[in-house]
């Protein structure tokens, strides 16, 4: 039995979501998060996952929604981050199912400061919720993992207590990814704070569990934001193990994972750290750092390989003033473009291998 006799292609919402969950932990893989900024690269990740036959996570921060909208749009009261969010999500739901994969519709890190954001997500979620029966996203993300322990589990319950109606996804942050991503910057962050302990994350669940099963934690076990040398970031994901057998224990749990785990912080990770978190649980692991570099890979090549067909319309520099061949093919954004999506599918593939999630459907 396959993903697609249990959940159907597209984007999936409430119980479909826990469905795929559930299945990955029990056919330990988990499924990569691909930041997007744009229909490109939404629709290279897509082509990513379907030439795979694998499920997929596509999700958007807030500066990336606001970059989907358009630089143009002012962001003040996170007016752009909203319309790029749920304009890129209604692309999404428009192309997925055509992909033939099924897609969990998520937005990344929303910080305090950012939660007028995520407050107009979650509207967007309730007009489409009262018309089609479930919510516009399939997820979202609220990371208060800066805010003191309290604040930040009262502050999720209450969103939780939002979302649970519709059946939609919360994940949450306890312990902090150090690094800088997208403005929300802890790179002076205490070491200690980059590694959550078993008895926060029976917190998180005690506070949330009583609501309803749709919940995910990104517990920090050493995650770090972007690529950095070896040696810089020291993982420690069998700290995810202990989170489980701790759960289970205190509630008494039969399940082998009573807890849905999330992996921050996954570009640049090594094969052996990956695999140790999905053999922990661990459903999703988001990739930004290191698709961003595979996009400009692609673009940085076919420029630097046709710069003399680049520098004007018409005529090759490397053949003197007598060329007069015109260039258009070459500086059309379809070709140049689609060079980004292509060494961008690559890395999205790559991700999807190191997680196991590779002919599952």
């Amino acid at each position: 039995m396959g993903i697609l006799d249990i959940v159907p292609a597209g984007v999936i919402t409430g119980d479909n979501v826990k469905k795929l969950f559930d299945y990955a932990q029990e056919h330990k893989f988990a499924i990569p998060a691909i930041n997007c900024t744009s229909s490109s690269t939404v629709n290279a990740s897509l082509e990513a996952a379907r030439d795979q036959k694998t499920p997929l996570i596509i999700q958007f921060s807030n500066g990336g929604a606001a970059f989907y909208a358009g630089k143009g749009i002012n962001n003040k009261d996170q007016h752009a981050s909203i319309l790029g969010s749920i304009a890129g999500a209604y692309h999404v739901r428009t192309v997925a199912k055509h992909y033939g994969v099924p897609v969990v519709l998520h937005s990344d890190h929303c910080a305090r400061e950012l939660l007028p954001w995520l407050d107009g997500m979650l509207a967007a979620d309730e007009v489409y919720f009262k018309e089609h029966g479930e919510p516009l996203f399939s997820s979202h993300m609220i990371d208060l993992s800066a805010d003191p322990k309290e604040e930040n589990i009262a502050t999720t319950k209450k969103y939780f207590e939002r979302c649970a109606p519709m059946k939609l996804w919360l994940e949450m942050e306890i312990g902090i990814t150090g690094g800088e991503e997208d403005g929300v910057n802890n790179e002076s962050a205490d070491k200690e704070s980059l590694y959550t302990p078993s008895e926060d994350v029976y917190e998180v669940y005690q506070a949330l569990s009583p609501i309803a099963p749709y919940f995910s934690i990104a517990a920090a076990f050493g995650n770090v934001h972007g690529v950095y040398k070896p040696g810089n970031v020291v993982l420690r994901p069998e700290l995810l193990e202990k989170h489980q057998q701790y759960v289970k224990e205190k509630i008494g749990s039969d399940k082998k994972f009573p807890l849905y785990l999330v992996f921050h912080g996954g570009s640049g990770s090594s094969e052996d750290e990956i695999k140790t978190a999905v053999t922990n649980g661990v459903v999703k692991m988001n990739v930004d750092t290191d698709t961003q570099y595979a996009y400009l890979a692609g673009v940085r090549d076919f420029v630097l390989e046709n710069k003399d067909r680049l520098m004007k319309q018409v005529g090759d520099l490397s053949k003197g003033e007598d060329d007069s061949t015109p260039n258009k093919k070459y500086y059309d954004p379809r070709n140049w473009i689609r060079h980004g999506e292509k060494t961008m599918y690559k890395r999205v593939q790559q991700a999807n291998s190191d997680l196991g999630n590779v002919n599952n459907l």
